[in-house]
């Protein structure tokens, strides 16, 4: 079964920069797709960004773009999100999560605060 183990969030000022970890088992992850979403207080969950397991394509939010950075190491089966420029609205629990078809897997989460 597909486990996944988020870590790196923390509390940064505004213009600073975190790198999230996602650790992920139980899979060889091949044809997956590996995103991060985020979920902040009183708002729906919302897509961050996705990267192709196989092949490295990645997609990200337009609100994230040129910011974030998405990627993986395949031998270690280490999602990661690297948080450049942060702003306040990106305050929230980050989620990991891997797909295959119609399934889908969740991490427990971890909290980015970013202050003013």
């Amino acid at each position: 079964q597909v486990q996944l183990v988020e870590s790196g969030g923390g509390l940064v000022q505004a213009g600073g920069s975190l790198r999230l970890s996602c650790a992920a088992s139980g899979s060889t992850f091949s044809g997956y797709e590996m995103g991060w979403f985020r979920q902040a207080p009183g708002k729906d969950r919302e897509f961050v960004a996705r990267i192709f397991w196989t092949g490295g394509y990645t997609y990200y939010a337009d609100s994230v773009k040129g910011r974030f950075t998405i990627s993986r190491d395949n031998a270690k089966n280490v999602l990661y999100l690297q948080m450049n420029s942060l702003k306040p609205e990106d305050t929230a629990v980050y989620y990991c999560n891997a797909a295959l078809g119609a399934t889908a897997q969740w991490g427990q989460g971890t909290q980015v605060t970013v202050s003013s």
